[in-house]
């Protein structure tokens, strides 16, 4: 039987303490780490590795493994502590380091714990160096273990916290011309890695933050709060009368917003704003941006209507930079709030993409309730089941046939799309159609043979 893969859309993830999220796999992965980052260095150079980390619980017990794993093999560490995921991938590139590694499961419920890696260029890492590195991981040869001065060294960060440096380096961004003064901003950090860095930069720039769920306590991440929750942030935008609002996820790499009025915006709305500031700046390059086939179709016929394009690209914010870098993009993002600006960053970075769009507002002198609307997006649903298995969709038994007469049903009008999740055992289904009548029904036929076979 093969076995199943470690990494998903997202590095490694699952519940922490159980395979594969364990100490074990933590220091076997510093192991594989210091061999691969380290086999095209001069002989008795070693390679230098990053670690940040969100709040969850599980978070030392993981990374105190993981650097068992790198200094026992020969890399050299620092821990940069609680850091956004944006953060870790900014000092791997401007501290010239082998690699990053970032412990968070982002968005997942805080029993859940992830590993994802970043190369010293501060992407992500692309299929064949996944697969090295998973190969290494899975295969149980014994790598070597260097004695005496051969082992690595935990090296402490120069310069300020590793919090201090994103934040400046986030500030060094911001035109010098422009200030938040005057915009109070509601701000849900979901107990993450951003309770205290987008509060720091937001004040910097002299917006008047309110700041909730920035008390994380290790357990109490993501819960009923943060991108994943917009209820939350639309009632905290109307409790404090804020101009805006602004939530993170757990690692902080996505962001959502609220209008004025209490209403969330989700990704698409984002990509629209911020993509024709960009467009109109001439500052997209072949006046196109990148979003993933979950995005509404509204967005392509907006940005034609202004002369650009959308690239469509697969879910996941490395499709989306993997496509950024085939077609020569700078601006790209998804519907769930993953924004990526290529020119300032090198991964989706929650606090960048909130300044994006703060800059439309503030140039502007609108709310962003008006703002919004030069997106009409088309109806949608987004359902998620959770599923006991991945079976794949083409043995589902009714399956194929539910898809198909749904789009025979939807004909031109519409479209759906069916996927798991690569990040939580779910299966997710996308729907839109002109015909907002039409998304309830055909979303219970379409899962309803779904739910038979692999429900939980």
């Amino acid at each position: 039987m093969t076995p199943a893969k470690l990494f998903g859309t997202d590095g490694i993830r699952g519940v922490a303490n159980r395979y594969p999220i364990t100490p074990e796999i933590a220091f076997r992965l510093g192991a594989v780490l210091a061999s691969v980052f380290g086999s095209d260095l001069p002989h008795g150079s070693r390679p230098r590795v990053l670690i940040g980390r969100d709040t969850r619980l599980s978070g030392p017990m993981l990374e105190s493994a993981l650097l068992s794993g790198l200094l026992s093999h020969g890399a050299d560490a620092t821990l940069l502590g609680v850091l956004p995921t944006p953060g870790v991938a900014l000092l791997t590139r401007t501290l010239g380091a082998a690699a990053g590694v970032v412990i968070s499961a982002s968005h997942n419920p805080f029993a859940d714990n992830g590993l994802k890696i970043f190369q010293g260029n501060g992407y992500k890492c692309d299929d064949a160096l996944e697969a090295e590195i998973e190969a290494a991981l899975t295969d149980g040869d014994d790598l070597p273990r260097p004695q005496g001065p051969g082992l690595g060294r935990l090296l402490p960060l120069a310069g300020g916290s590793a919090a201090a440096r994103y934040e400046s380096a986030i500030l060094d961004a911001w035109p010098a011309a422009h200030s938040l003064k005057g915009l109070k901003i509601a701000l849900d950090a979901a107990n993450g890695a951003a309770f205290e860095t987008t509060p720091a930069v937001l004040r910097a720039l002299g917006a008047e933050v309110i700041p909730f769920h920035v008390l994380p306590d290790g357990i109490n991440i993501n819960e009923d709060c943060g991108s994943t929750h917009p209820e939350v942030i639309e009632g905290l935008v109307k409790e404090t009368g804020a101009h805006l609002g602004i939530a993170h996820d757990g690692d902080a790499d996505r962001v959502l917003f609220s209008d004025e009025t209490g209403s969330a915006l989700d990704g698409d709305e984002v990509l629209a704003l911020v993509g024709l500031d960009l467009l109109r700046a001439g500052r997209l390059p072949h006046r196109a941006m990148v979003a993933t086939v979950m995005s509404n179709l509204a967005l392509d016929e907006l940005f034609a209507s202004h002369g650009g394009r959308v690239v469509r690209c697969a879910v996941g914010d490395r499709a989306v930079l993997e496509t950024m870098l085939a077609e020569d993009l700078a601006f790209g993002g998804e519907q769930s709030g993953h924004i990526i600006l290529k020119q300032c960053a090198t991964t989706g970075d929650g606090l960048l993409s909130a300044l994006a769009l703060l800059r439309v507002v503030v140039e502007s002198g609108k709310p962003l309730s008006e703002l919004r609307r030069v997106l009409k997006k088309y109806p949608q649903t987004l359902v998620n089941l959770r599923v006991r298995e991945r079976t794949p969709l083409d043995r589902i038994p009714g399956l194929a046939e539910a898809i198909a007469a749904a789009e025979a049903e939807l004909g031109t009008a519409g479209r759906l799309l069916l996927r798991y999740s690569g990040t939580e055992p779910k299966i997710r289904l996308l729907i839109e159609a002109k015909d907002e009548s039409l998304l309830k029904p055909l979303a219970e036929r379409i899962l309803a043979p779904v739910k038979a076979a692999i429900g939980e």
